[in-house]
C-alpha cells in the first residue's frame, strides 16, 4: 500500500534511501549525560536534533549545493556504558575507529561534552597530523574535576594528552589556573569581539594543522540565541558568525570529525533544536567546499 504524504525518515536530515557503504559521513548519535555540574537534559540532545533536522531544506542558498548529496548515513544511537565516564569514553573510542577504518568522516551529536575525548582518542590513532578546534564557552580545561577526570569540565585537559595542537575559541569563563596555564592556545571572547569573522578565521587558521577536528559545546553561543545548554554563559558567539567563521578555517583544510554537544532541550522551544540541526548540516557542508573546488 503506498502512503501519501508519509513522514520524512528518522534520520539526521530525514534522507531517504541512504547507505553506510556510500555515505561520506557517518552521524553517531550519543544520548550520554553522566558528568554535567548545572542543568542537566543533554541526553535528550540527540533526539531533538534529528527531529528538527527532518524539517530542513536540504538545498543550501548560500553554498549553492546540497551537501545531502555527499552521503550522510545516521548510526543507531550508543547506549551508555553505566560504568562510568572513562568506560564511555572507550566505548566511543572503540564506535569511532570503526567508522575511521571504513573511511567515513564521523559526526557525534551529543549528550555531554565529554563524548568528544573518546572520538579524538580514535581518530589520533588513525591520523597522523591533525589538529582539534574547540568551539565553547568554558576552557573545559580542570585536569579534575567532581571527582572525574573524565568530567565535561576535563575535556581539553585529556584532550590535549591525546593531540599537542589544540585551539579553543569563545572562551569567556575559565578558573584562574587555567587561565595562567592554557591562555596561549585559547582565542577569548573577550578579544574576539574586537576582529571581524574573516580575522577569527586568518588567527585560528594558522594554528590549524592540514586536518582539522572540530568540537563544539554549544554554549559558545550565546543564550540569546541559544538557551537550551546546561550552563548558558552570557556574551558570546552569534550562529552567522560561528558559520562564517568555520567557513573561513576550512577553506584549504580536510575535516577528519567533529561532533556537537550539550544541547539540552527545553520542552516547548524548538528554534535552539533547529539551530543545532541547521549547524551540523552547515558544518557538513562547509566542509566539502574545498573538494568542490
Amino acid at each position: 500500500m503506498q502512503i501519501l504524504n508519509s513522514a520524512a525518515p528518522y534520520n539526521l536530515f530525514g534522507l531517504e534511501g541512504q547507505s553506510y557503504e556510500k555515505a561520506k559521513f557517518a552521524v553517531l548519535p550519543v544520548p550520554y549525560d553522566s558528568t554535567v555540574s548545572y542543568g542537566t537534559g543533554s541526553r535528550d540532545g540527540p533526539d531533538a536534533i534529528i527531529k528538527a533536522s527532518r524539517h530542513i531544506e536540504l538545498y543550501d542558498e548560500v553554498l549553492g549545493f546540497s551537501p545531502a548529496d555527499a552521503g550522510i548515513y545516521t548510526l543507531e544511537p550508543l547506549e551508555p556504558d553505566v560504568n562510568g565516564p572513562e568506560a564511555m569514553v572507550k566505548r566511543i573510542a572503540k564506535e569511532v575507529s570503526l567508522i575511521a577504518q571504513d573511511k567515513k568522516v564521523p559526526l557525534l551529536l551529543g549528550g555531554e561534552h565529554t563524548i568528544a575525548i573518546g572520538a579524538i582518542k580514535a581518530l589520533a590513532d588513525s591520523t597522523k597530523d591533525f589538529s582539534v578546534l574547540h568551539f565553547d564557552a568554558h576552557s573545559d580545561s580542570r585536569d579534575e574535576f567532581m571527582g572525574s577526570r573524565y568530567s565535561h569540565a576535563c575535556v581539553m585537559a585529556r584532550t590535549k594528552e591525546i593531540c599537542k595542537s589544540t585551539y579553543s575559541v569563545g572562551v569567556r569563563s575559565i578558573d584562574e589556573h587555567g587561565y595562567s596555564k592554557y591562555s596561549k592556545d585559547i582565542l577569548y571572547m573577550k578579544d574576539m569581539r574586537g576582529m571581524d569573522d574573516e580575522e577569527i578565521a586568518k588567527a585560528i587558521s594558522r594554528r590549524m594543522k592540514e586536518n582539522v577536528y572540530i568540537t563544539i559545546d554549544l554554549d559558545v553561543l550565546d543564550p540569546s540565541e541559544m538557551p537550551s545548554v546546561g550552563t548558558p554563559e552570557p556574551g558570546g558567539m552569534k550562529y552567522n558568525s560561528l558559520m562564517n567563521v568555520i567557513s573561513g578555517v576550512l577553506k584549504g583544510k580536510s575535516l577528519v570529525g567533529a561532533d556537537i554537544s550539550e544541547l539540552a532541550p527545553i520542552p516547548g522551544m524548538r528554534a535552539p533544536d533547529y539551530l543545532a540541526a541547521k549547524l551540523a548540516y552547515g558544518l557538513i557542508g562547509r566542509s566539502m567546499l574545498g573538494s568542490r573546488g
